[in-house]
């Protein structure tokens, strides 16, 4: 029998607010143990939260970026459960009444993954195991969260890497959250299924707690799936529960049976007043959302002609695509900047991290100056490349590398000189061009571009050569 993956995620992620969600402590990452934190953040008797506005507009800029309808009334609930972390005993979170309903993120194979809620919650402290002893750090509780619920709609882990892939950059593009999951400020739970082919009840569900790397949620996936349909095969059941991977041994663990609603005893909670969101205020956030990300793939390739896949690595980092932006301001070839971005200049810039950051030497004018020459056919190709890596290691502008020979060009006569020593020092290239090897050709070429020190047109070259012969 044939089975089918069903799986939803629950993903937090951290807000980019400079204080927390009731109280002014800074959301700083880092920092020494327990001094991020105040009698509010770790709930001692007698303190009463106040919700940070902020929270609230950028929840709302996160529902409406996912196509969500936006709650005019919303209200904050207490999820009680006990645990270190939480050192209240509950967390102020959102149960009946989210922000943020009914919106979806649209895969590329055209489906979409429904989502089901977004809403605002506290961020519990960290748990630090050492030595068979267990200490707390409550720096991180009471950092803001949005919780982001889709409906069990993914059928394979490659959509779930798509899917978390998009939610990670939209949150980037609108400014909510960096959204780095390395540090824990954007976290996944996966909830997995198994079904026959075919069928439309769903299975039992197990919970995948925490996962922080989108390599690890898709290991995870496929060796949950495996394990789930091992289970059914043999004639045993799923049981509900709540489990941790180790990516050591690539294996899920159980943590605890899975809790369902009513083990929390929501209630609402009695400090904080209710949420009201008028309409003119969610048109306001809506007037400052950027182009999308998946807007501005669109425009990269139906309007300015780049391939799909070069589009998608430039739209893939904000300030990536903000630097291709203002370097393409004015020119007449949009895929030439693409080209040096993707080519020279990404060559220079190691990992994602960095890709995200973009702080390279060239700025966007100094490349926009340099495609500029190219379009008025002052430089050649080879000219603006070599220069190019002149300006990723000195930061300087084109017009003070650049020479005035570098931009006068050959004249016909000096070119049809080099071409004609090309062909009488290459004697074996010429015989092989003429017996029918067109690639004799380019090594012809390659000689008059050497030593005109890349002033001569290649194609030029190649038809005067051609002429010659």
């Amino acid at each position: 029998m044939k089975y089918e993956l069903v799986a939803g995620f629950e993903t937090h992620v951290e807000l980019a607010t400079n204080t927390k969600i009731f109280c002014s402590c800074t959301t700083q990452f880092g920092g020494e143990p327990n001094t991020h934190c105040c009698p509010i953040c770790i709930g001692l008797p007698g303190t009463l939260p106040k919700l940070n506005k902020r929270v609230v507009e950028f929840a709302i800029r996160a529902g409406l970026a996912t196509h969500c309808q936006i709650a005019e009334i919303a209200k904050m609930d207490r999820k009680n459960y006990c645990y270190p972390d939480l050192p209240k005993a509950y967390q102020i979170s959102q149960y009946d009444k989210p922000l943020c309903e009914h919106g979806y993120i649209e895969l590329s194979n055209g489906r979409r993954i429904r989502i089901l809620r977004i809403h605002i919650e506290e961020d519990a402290g960290k748990l630090v195991h050492s030595r068979g002893s267990t200490m707390v750090d409550y720096n991180r509780g009471g950092v803001p969260l949005i919780e982001i619920v889709s409906e069990p709609d993914i059928r394979s882990p490659e959509e779930a890497r798509e899917y978390v892939e998009k939610l990670q950059l939209i949150m980037r593009y609108i400014g909510v959250s960096d959204a780095r999951m390395q540090e824990g400020s954007m976290r996944c739970d996966v909830n997995i299924s198994v079904r026959p082919m075919g069928s439309e009840t769903l299975g039992t569900r197990t919970e995948i707690k925490n996962m922080n790397s989108i390599t690890f949620i898709t290991k995870a996936m496929e060796y949950e799936f495996a394990r789930q349909v091992d289970l059914i095969e043999s004639g045993e059941k799923v049981v509900q529960e709540t489990l941790r991977y180790d990516d050591v041994t690539n294996t899920t663990s159980s943590m605890r049976g899975k809790e369902d609603a009513n083990d929390y005893r929501y209630f609402r909670d009695p400090d904080l007043v209710t949420i009201s969101v008028p309409r003119s205020k969610v048109e306001e956030i809506a007037a400052t959302l950027p182009e999308l990300p998946d807007q501005k793939l669109t425009r990269y390739t139906d309007e300015l002609g780049l391939p799909e896949k070069d589009a998608q690595l430039l739209v893939k980092y904000r300030k990536v695509a903000e630097y291709f932006e203002q370097a393409i301001e004015g020119t007449k070839t949009p895929r030439t900047a693409a080209n040096f971005i993707i080519g020279q200049i990404f060559r220079t810039v190691e990992n994602e991290t960095e890709k995200e950051a973009f702080a390279i030497k060239v700025s966007a004018e100094n490349l926009n100056a340099l495609i500029k020459l190219i379009d008025s056919g002052k430089i050649r190709m080879n000219i603006a490349k070599s220069t190019l890596d002149k300006m990723l290691e000195t930061g300087q502008a084109p017009s003070e590398l650049l020479s005035d020979s570098d931009m006068a060009g050959l004249s016909a006569e000096a070119l049809t000189a080099l071409c004609q020593q090309a062909i009488e020092s290459n004697p074996k290239a010429v015989s092989d061009y003429r017996s029918s090897k067109e690639k004799a050709l380019k090594a012809l070429v390659g000689f008059v571009m050497k030593n005109s020190r890349g002033q001569a047109d290649a194609a030029a070259a190649e038809s005067t050569i051609k002429s010659l012969l």
